[in-house]
Parts: C-alpha cells; structure tokens; sequence
C-alpha cells in the first residue's frame, strides 16, 4: 500500500468501527495562544479529553497535518520531517486498552500488511512512588496478539533511555520504561502540575534489520533509541489519572471517564510498508524529490541530506501557505521564512539558483490535491507568495554568503554584531547565518548570542523612538 491508500483505509477502517471522521484543524490554532503550530491530532481535541462533550460523540477519527518546527534541525536524517500527517483516533470515555491495542494491530498487520516479526512494542514500567501500577494490562494483551501470531513474545525492563543504551533490548519484543511511556503536558509524573491529566501509554516500532545501529546513541539497540533500526509509527495514550491535591501534592485520582488518545505518523506506516527505514521514498514525497533530482541533474543517492531538507521544507510551506500563513518576521510567518530560506539556501548547494520553489509547489499540489482540495485550489496563490519569498531572499543570498566568506578570511570568531548585520543588512534569519558559519568551520564566539540579543533590543528600542518622534510631529 502507498501513502494514499493507507491513509483511505485508515479513514475506512475507522468508519467500520464506529467512528465519526472529523475535519482536520488548521495548522496554525485560532484558540490556542500557548503555540504556533497544530503538532498532534490530540492537540485540537484536547478539551474534550479534559471532559467536554465532544458534539460529534465519544467516538473520533481523523487525518491531521502537523507541523513541529522545534524538528528543523534533525530535518536531513531519515525519518525526521517538520511537516507530517498524524492518523488519529479517540474514545472519550468508551472504549480502553482491550479494544485500542488489538484494533491498532489489526490495521498494521490486516490492512497494511506489516510482517509481525518486525513489530516491537513498549508500555510503562509503574511509578511506585505515586502508586501508579506496572501496565500489565497492555503487555498481556500485546503478548497475546504476537504469540497468535507466532511470534515471540519476550519482556525486558529497561526503565530509561539511558539504561536500554546501555544493555540493548536482549531481542525482547516488549519492553518496560517509566517516563518515556507515560503521557502528560508537563511530561513524567514529577512534572505534572495539580489538575492535569496523563497516563501510560504503548508505542509501537517496526524494526529495519538493513539498518546498522549508531552507536552514537548507545552501545546497544532497542526500541526507544535514536540509533536507527527501530522505527516509532505510532502510540496509543491510555488517559486513565489526574494529577490529586494533597499534603504533598504527589497523588493521583483515577478520571471520572477513561480515554484512548491515538496517533500514528502516516509516513513512517508509509516507509513501513515499503521496508524502507527512509520515509522520503514514501508516496508523499518520493516525487518531490524526483522533481528536485530533474531540475538539479544530480542524484539523491549523491545529495541525500540537502534534498530531503528542500523536500521536507517546501511541503511544510505549502500547508502553511494553503492555510493562509505568509512569510514574515513574526511568530508563524517567520518559522514560514526560515523553512524557505533555508529550502532556497539547499537548493543553491544543489546548483538550482532560481526558481526552484514554483515547480516544486506544483509537485505537492498534484500529490495533495484528492486528499486535501484547499491545497490545489490555492495552488496559484501558493505559487505567488513562494516566489515573492524566493525573490526577494535570492537578492540577499550571494550577499550574505560573501560577508561570511570574508568573515572567514580574517581568521577570527564570528560574533553576534556579525550575526546582526547578517540579519539586518542581508536578511539572514540568525539561525540559518549559524548553521552556515558552522557549515563553513567558523568558530561562534562564546558570547555571539547575548550580543546580537544586545544588538536587536537597541534596535526595537530606537524604532520605538523614532515611531513616538513621528507621531509628535
């Protein structure tokens, strides 16, 4: 199955089950102050998982696009992409593990067709000093799905991150950890403020065999590390606790309705089903890069880390644009900005000096146009707002590039009046002025970031001056 198939039998398989299929919300939350971007499918719902009624019922699947900008910088690796579709399906107070962990098998084993033998799971390990039990519940049930289908199904407690680093998961199909299988806003339960929801929950990996393990992230594998060969395509957060008032503030009181809060990273069940570790060979973004190998006459196996970032970027700007951002310096418009700079600072790498983004737009367009109509209705004035952005940073680009260079030549440490001005004069987003003088070996001056902070606040406070001298006049 491609990416478009499975994200229609997702829907469908939903549908069949009871499930009312809602609209996606927008990327950019109109209700939500405390951030700029939707990141999750939960993230919209959350006041019906509080306890509000959701008008639709207490039964919701959907398909949302997320966009996590705190990801840019892991953008470039295999399986890291700031814009992502997130499949999605909740009970508010009907159904709990018992139905949610066999359903969630039965779509990646029935529908799509993944090998259990790839499958790995994790659950939560207990927190003994809130009374918080060991979820046994969830390792019987997954215990029982894998041996039905002959599959092994070993259990190791590994606790934290660090620990499993350490010792591997020992081929175990199940493993134990404490916070990084819990769900909170705050985090693991110390962090949770009185109030607050949370519970454990059950990620589930499918493992690359084809890929070696990256022993920067610890000696040994095992599901929860960065070391390639396990892949998380989704997570089913059993709400079942609220953080207690008491002497100490350290209980927990069970909910009055437990809920089932599910996501699953289209693109990874994607990459998935193809047994590609890669998920920019998925559907949805395979023919980016085709495009981007056409207009650069270079190849991905050649320039695998810039066209995955221009791949990854200019999609995420798409859906920002279709959703009525536009590049700016302020909040959602600046993130916007720095994705296509970034993007059209790739491209160049790339050897593409002009007019890379309008003919990539058109490739997420025919991609997107069935699944989400906005997208190619608004493709003409996507196309224009991206163009204005390549136009105007295309001017400044070489400019910027050549301030670095002589920088370089003077054999010293960049500092932030050196950022600044790459800000200021040359329209360099700070972030990308870093990222490109470490690209080019240039030593950052321990006290870069105070001072080009210095720099901007004597800035707004002088056009502050000169605006209330205007008015005065």
């Amino acid at each position: 199955m491609d990416a478009q198939q499975i994200r229609a039998a997702y829907l469908a398989m939903m549908a069949e089950r009871g499930h009312t299929i809602i609209d996606r919300a927008s990327l950019v939350p109109h209700d939500d102050p405390t951030t700029l971007f939707t990141g999750s499918g939960m993230q919209p719902l959350l006041r019906f998982l509080l306890g509000e009624t959701h008008p639709a019922g207490n039964r919701l699947a959907d398909v949302q696009p997320c966009v996590r900008a705190q990801d840019i910088e892991e953008v470039g690796d295999n399986r890291h992409t700031t814009f992502f579709e997130m499949l999605g399906n909740w009970s508010l107070g009907d159904y709990f593990k018992a139905e949610q962990i066999p359903m969630f098998w039965s779509f990646l084993v029935d529908v799509v067709g993944l090998d259990p033998n790839r499958i790995y799971v994790s659950v939560f390990s207990g927190d003994a000093e809130h009374g918080i039990p060991r979820d046994e519940e969830s390792a019987d049930i997954w215990t029982d799905l894998f041996q039905k289908a002959g599959v092994s199904a070993d259990r190791v407690d590994l606790i934290t991150e660090e620990h499993g680093n350490d010792v591997g998961n020992q081929g175990a199909r199940i493993a134990f950890y404490q916070d990084k299988n819990w769900w909170s806003r705050a985090g693991g339960p110390n962090e949770m403020p009185v109030g607050d929801p949370g519970g454990p929950d059950s990620e589930v990996f499918y493992y690359f065999p084809q890929v070696v393990h990256d022993t920067a992230y610890g000696r040994f594998p095992h599901q929860n590390s960065d070391g390639g060969q396990y892949l998380e395509i989704g997570n089913s957060v059993f709400m079942q606790y609220r953080r207690a008032a008491g002497d100490d503030g350290a209980g927990f009181a069970e909910l009055p309705h437990r809920n089932v809060d599910y996501g699953g990273g289209l693109e990874r069940i994607a990459a998935a089903a193809i047994d590609s570790p890669d998920v920019f060979r998925v559907s949805l973004l395979w023919p980016i890069i085709e495009k981007l190998q056409g207009l650069s006459g270079k190849s991905y196996d050649d320039e695998t880390h810039a066209m995955r970032i221009v791949t990854d970027h200019v999609r995420g700007a798409v859906f920002l644009a279709a959703d009525g951002v536009s590049p700016s310096n302020r909040e959602a418009g600046y993130v916007m900005r720095r994705l296509l700079r970034r993007a059209i600072r790739f491209a160049t790498e790339l050897g593409v000096e002009n007019n890379v983004l309008a003919p990539l737009v058109d490739v997420v367009a025919d991609i997107y146009a069935d699944s989400y109509p906005e997208v190619g209705e608004k493709r003409e004035t996507i196309v224009k707002v991206l163009q204005k952005e390549e136009r105007a940073f295309r001017r400044t680009l070489n400019k910027g590039l050549r301030e670095l260079r002589h920088i370089a030549k003077e054999n010293r440490p960049i500092t932030g009046d050196d950022f600044f001005t790459l800000s200021d004069t040359f329209g360099f987003p700070v972030e990308l002025s870093t990222e490109e003088a470490q690209r080019q070996g240039l030593v950052l001056s321990t006290d870069w970031r105070a001072e080009f902070d210095d720099r901007r606040e004597e800035q707004r406070r002088r056009s502050q001056a000169a605006t209330k001298l205007g008015a005065h006049e």
